[in-house]
């Protein structure tokens, strides 16, 4: 039978529907946390397969400068998560989605700068052009799901710092690993789209780049 998370298309939309349908979400209680929310777009590459859209930040940001990261941001007063998440990847990367393009939400993830970061799952427009915002995108990439996928990920390391594991991904067509907190994200999409496991990512470490 066809993997219907190799290829975008109905089959994909209708397994992420269900996998979201059938996930447990986890909210964090955390008090003190600014609330923002993460966009992961899933769409389709240059050959149909069903992939993600992750970017470069640039070097002029006075805030994790250079960093990979998915379009997301801190919500504006009286938004919603999915609202926000809509909204900055419009700003970020020119991509215009509607309320109907949310298929659901992740497990929210408490960074060490302070933030309740909620992901938000959403139908990308592969016929649409990207445009990114060259104040805060260097580049928009679109990167195969399979590629989350491999045995090597996810790695996870240990740092002088904390008690809590490192969980990276590697991604050899980007030439780079990605950290967390976006790289734990990204495997609990994996783990729940993918293979319909109900992960949790919340208590993996961030490298200390990201403390602040």
């Amino acid at each position: 039978m066809t993997d219907p998370t190799r290829h975008f298309g109905d089959a994909l939309l209708a397994h992420v529907r269900a996998r979201l349908d059938d996930f447990p979400r986890v909210a964090c209680t955390q008090p003190g946390l600014r609330p923002a929310a993460v966009a992961l777009v899933i769409t389709a590459d240059a050959e149909g397969r069903a992939s993600f859209l992750i970017t470069r930040r640039t070097s002029k940001l006075k805030r994790h400068a250079h960093q990979w990261a998915l379009p997301g941001g801190r919500l504006d007063a009286g938004e919603t998560v999915e609202e926000a998440a809509l909204r900055e990847t419009r700003e970020e990367i020119g991509l215009a989605l509607s309320e109907h393009a949310v298929l659901g939400l992740l497990d929210d993830f408490p960074t060490r700068s302070g933030f309740r970061m909620t992901p938000v799952v959403v139908w990308g427009d592969p016929s649409q052009t990207l445009r990114p915002d060259p104040h805060e995108v260097e580049r928009v990439h679109t990167v195969p799901l399979a590629e989350l996928d491999r045995p090597e990920v996810p790695v996870l390391s240990e740092i002088p710092e904390s008690d809590r594991p490192l969980l990276s991904i590697p991604i050899p067509m980007l030439g780079t690993s990605i950290h967390s907190p976006t790289a734990a994200i990204l495997f609990q999409m994996r783990e729940v789209l993918i293979h319909g496991r109900h992960t949790r990512v919340s208590h993996y470490e961030q490298p200390v780049f990201a403390w602040k």
